[in-house]
């Protein structure tokens, strides 16, 4: 008892630095038997003996090669020396056939073999030589294997930033995959699904190697969702979510996705995976100081363990014996002792580890060495593109004096030829620029001539008022004297009277009669482009009556006097608009085109419908936010769909010759711009034609 407990104490000592040991390799433990899980989970997919029947009574070599390695990928978690030996087959297939997509495949087999017996050395040989060869052999799924191999490799061996590069190389590569050859469905890797999840998975290792939380739970959750959803049924990923809820302190849910893994493995049935599970659910269980549920689940993974070629359960047998060491049992605490000190020997082998360093650190100098090549050739090329550049620009300097030279000769003539071409130019534009002067000359006096019909009308009934009482008063006069004559007093006073209400009547009128002059006088003046404050509702009637009054003063020859000029005018005036900031003259320019186009269309429309046709324009202002809306409305015709986006171009017009000059829309246009507003047309063909203008209560 003395030895024992002695040993018992020498073991003791050696525990932490052990337990530290485990620690730091926890997460290679996780990189390195995801592969073994889900190759044997395929595995248990097909029945080796019927395999093997069809592959002796087989002679054609492609199903030999295919059966062998499938034999041999059912094998590998079973039984490694017959795994070997039917992998080992398709080496003469592949001699014989010389071909380089079987060699490729063969070597994903034996990758697979040497991982499953901790070869790593061996299987990141295999997979180096996949990688490199790929030019031969051209397969995606074999190079997505290859890359996922070395990355897992890698990771385990500490070289983390090389092993996640790898694999989102492989996340990349996913979307371009697709089956080539059915090869692919021998291998674990037979589905994007498992290629992504496979991936997430031990990128989520490395990231938690690295300490970097939220990239490695992010990983992890995205490896778990793939599996869920395709329904692939893998139990790691939620070891690897799990793996990284418990990093983050959330024991609970790290337990629970332990279990759910768990409880994959064994409907596989994966006694493997069983092993891990009930090892990393020992292990928590020791952590939160549950000694009886870590002791149940540490048994159990032992207990199963002895089923498999492959010792797995190192934390779960020294957490048994850390346990029974507390527990002062001396005697099963350096038993378990020296089983996870033989499992550890099994599975950290220091060689491998150093064979592996050496591997990468070479892989290394290769790939230093090929970006110092390829910068070197980089170097010449862009050495060779600055020569070829050089003679290009000389031969193109040259090129181009020759041109300049020959260009000279008739550098005289094309000049002359070109003041010629401008001298015709300038006198075409001057002859372009006399016509539109006079167009626009011409368009003014035409209602120039308008408006003064329309003054003369207002002007007319005052002056008839003023003329007839003038008689009257020159005749009441008359009655006047005579009654004075005869002295009848009474009779003199009843006429002066009417005398006096007459030139009441004469003064009103007269006063009506100045103040239109006056007005028209306003509006009439050289306009000086100043702003001022415009009652817009009286401004717009007024124009309204002028325009219809110039309208109906018109020759015989317009359509207005053919259909007698009988237009119902509608106005519907907001009084609580006030002035507007506006140039007068110009506003007031802008609407008398838009009535006298509105009158012409309605009248227009009454000659050709006749009777039963009512000619009506309206006019209507309305205060919209900062803005005064007017909308100058008739039911005439219409403007066609095919010239309604011609109509505010100059010189445009759909009167006949003579009839108008096509510039009223397009200085009214200007006009509105000017004044910082729309203009804007809705228009019906055969029905109506409305005009709304937008301008800013203030500028």
């Amino acid at each position: 008892m003395q030895t024992k407990e002695g040993e018992g104490a020498a073991f003791a000592i050696e525990l932490p630095i052990l337990q530290k040991y485990l620690d730091d390799m926890k997460n290679i433990v996780l990189l390195l038997l995801f592969v073994l899980t889900v190759r044997y989970t395929v595995a248990q997919q097909n029945d080796p003996d019927s395999l093997k029947q069809a592959f002796h009574s087989s002679r054609n070599d492609s199903i030999r090669f295919a059966l062998s390695l499938q034999i041999g990928e059912s094998y590998v978690y079973k039984n490694n020396d017959s795994a070997l030996v039917y992998i080992q087959k398709t080496t003469p297939l592949v001699n014989q056939s010389g071909n380089a997509l079987w060699q490729a495949h063969a070597r994903v087999a034996m990758m697979g073999y040497f991982f499953a017996t901790n070869d790593f050395v061996a299987s990141l040989n295999l997979s180096l030589q996949n990688i490199d060869d790929y030019s031969s052999y051209h397969d995606p799924y074999v190079l997505a294997m290859s890359i996922t191999f070395m990355a897992i490799i890698y990771g385990g061996n500490g070289y983390h930033e090389k092993a996640v590069a790898s694999l989102q190389k492989v996340i990349a590569m996913v979307d371009t995959l697709h089956y080539v050859n059915s090869l692919h469905r021998i291998h674990f890797f037979n589905s994007k699904e498992k290629l992504l999840v496979g991936a997430y998975m031990n990128q989520a290792g490395n990231y938690l190697s690295l300490h970097k939380m939220d990239s490695a739970l992010w990983s992890a959750q995205k490896a778990y969702e793939i599996n869920r959803k395709g329904q692939v049924y893998w139990d790691y990923p939620a070891y690897a979510l799990a793996e990284i809820y418990q990093n983050m302190g959330q024991a609970d849910t790290a337990l629970a996705l332990y279990k759910t893994g768990v409880s994959l493995a064994i409907k596989e049935p994966n006694l493997r995976d069983v092993v891990d599970g009930y090892n990393r659910i020992a292990a928590l269980y020791k952590v939160r100081s549950q000694t009886d549920s870590a002791t149940a689940y540490a048994r159990k993974a032992i207990a199963l363990e002895m089923q498999t070629n492959l010792r797995l359960a190192l934390e779960a047998a020294l957490s048994l014996s850390e346990i029974y060491e507390s527990q002062h049992r001396s005697d099963s605490a350096l038993y378990f002792y020296k089983y996870a000190m033989g499992t550890k020997d099994s599975i950290y082998n220091s060689t491998q580890f150093q064979q592996v360093q050496s591997i990468a650190f070479q892989e290394e100098i290769k790939e230093r060495e090929q970006r110092q090549q390829a910068q070197l050739q980089q170097s010449q090329y862009r050495n060779r593109v600055k020569i070829f550049i050089f003679l290009g620009v000389a031969l193109a300097l040259l090129s181009i004096a020759l041109i300049l030279w020959r260009n000279n000769r008739h550098k005289q003539k094309a000049n002359a030829l070109l003041q010629s071409k401008n001298i015709q130019i300038e006198r075409t534009l001057a002859k372009l620029k006399s016509t539109q002067a006079q167009l626009i000359q011409q368009e003014k006096m035409a209602s120039l001539g308008q408006l003064t019909a329309g003054i003369a009308h207002e002007i007319q009934n005052p002056l008839n008022f003023v003329n007839n009482f003038s008689e009257v008063n020159k005749e009441l006069l008359d009655e006047m004297e005579n009654e004075l004559n005869a002295g009848n007093k009474e009779e003199v006073i009843s006429i002066a009277r009417d005398i006096k209400v007459n030139e009441e009547k004469i003064s009103l009128h007269g006063k009506r009669a100045d103040a239109i002059v006056k007005g028209m006088l306003q509006h009439s003046r050289v306009n000086t482009g100043q702003k001022e404050s415009t009652d817009i509702n009286a401004l717009a009637d007024e124009y309204l009556r002028l325009s219809y009054h110039g309208l109906r003063g018109k020759n015989n020859s317009l359509p207005a006097r053919q259909a007698g000029f009988n237009v119902t005018m509608k106005t519907e005036f907001d009084e609580t608009i006030g002035k507007i900031n506006i140039v007068p003259q110009d506003i007031g320019r802008v609407l008398f085109n838009l009535f006298n186009n509105a009158f012409y269309a309605v009248t227009e429309k009454k000659i050709q419908q006749g009777e039963g046709y009512e000619p009506t324009v309206s006019v209507s202002t309305k205060k919209v936010n900062d803005k005064v809306e007017i909308k100058v409305k008739d039911n005439g015709n219409g403007i066609p769909q095919k010239v309604l986006d011609k109509i505010f171009q100059p010189f445009f017009t759909t009167k006949p010759t003579g009839q108008g000059t096509g510039l009223g829309l397009s200085l009214s246009y200007d006009i509105v711009k000017t004044h910082g507003g729309e203009i804007k047309v809705d228009t019906a063909e055969g029905e109506f034609t409305e005009f709304v203008i937008q301008l800013p209560i203030a500028v």
